[in-house]
């Protein structure tokens, strides 16, 4: 074989191995490729199936959450319309046993007034008699009878002071009790109004607390400024609240 037939023959086996080796890289790619978009596929299905429980999982974890906040908003709303209910409840009591110790109070300054005049009137009777009988000592028997009448009306007189201290006193107390109440009355009110305002559980139980405190107080101003005839609570039993019964003996307004 002559050097140019194999110099031509090896060539052409040089251009069938490159051909072949060009081949053989082509299908390697084409393999790689083919592996690469499996395992691209492969993690978007995956990728697809996480995203889809994760959306699965919000959505179950947001409908829970709103299901929470409804139950708690509903809670509070029961508790807010529960605490309105009692505050209602309580200025309802509060003015029934203020418009009762109102009367009451009427009622024992109109007894202690007819009490007051029908003391006056006995005084200025026995005042008279007492003048009477004085002239007429003094004009029958001397000094002694006269000193007997006069202290009969210093005694009179001195009955007369006493019982107009006794009125003045009580209107005092009576305008003392009323003042407090009042205040006690206007703290209640102010409780109830920022009870209303209350945004929090924590908040209304503590005005609820201050507002508790206030009516015990209320309640026990008026027992302690009504033991002279204070007036009965609402439904004690009677219907008409009545003040205590105090009458001196022989008094003759008692029962009236």
């Amino acid at each position: 074989m002559s050097t140019n037939e194999e110099q031509k023959e090896s060539s052409v086996l040089f251009s069938l191995n490159e051909l072949f080796s060009l081949e053989q890289d082509r299908i390697k790619q084409e393999e790689d490729e083919r592996v690469k978009a499996a395992e691209n596929a492969k993690r978007a299905e995956e990728d697809a199936r996480r995203r889809a429980i994760e959306d699965e999982e919000m959505r179950l974890r947001q409908a829970e959450e709103r299901k929470v906040m409804e139950e708690r908003r509903q809670r509070e709303e029961a508790a807010r319309l529960e605490a309105l209910r009692q505050a209602e409840i309580e200025r309802a009591r509060i003015a029934a046993e203020e418009e009762a110790r109102l009367v009451a109070m009427r009622e024992q300054q109109a007894h202690a007034q007819k009490l007051a005049q029908i003391t006056q009137d006995k005084s200025k009777k026995k005042l008279t008699y007492a003048i009477v009988g004085v002239v007429a000592l003094v004009l029958v028997g001397g000094g002694a009878a006269a000193y007997f009448g006069i202290k009969a009306s210093d005694e009179a007189k001195a009955r007369d002071a006493a019982n107009l201290a006794q009125i003045e006193k009580a209107k005092e107390e009576a305008l003392l009790a009323e003042k407090t109440a009042q205040a006690l009355q206007a703290k209640q009110a102010d409780l109830m109004e920022q009870l209303k305002n209350a945004t929090s559980e924590a908040a209304r139980l503590k005005i609820q607390t201050e507002l508790d405190a206030a009516a015990a107080a209320a309640a026990a101003a008026k027992t302690g400024g009504s033991r002279g005839g204070g007036a009965a609570k609402p439904g004690d039993g009677a219907s008409t609240p009545k003040p205590a019964s105090n009458c001196a003996p022989g008094d003759p307004l008692c029962g009236m």
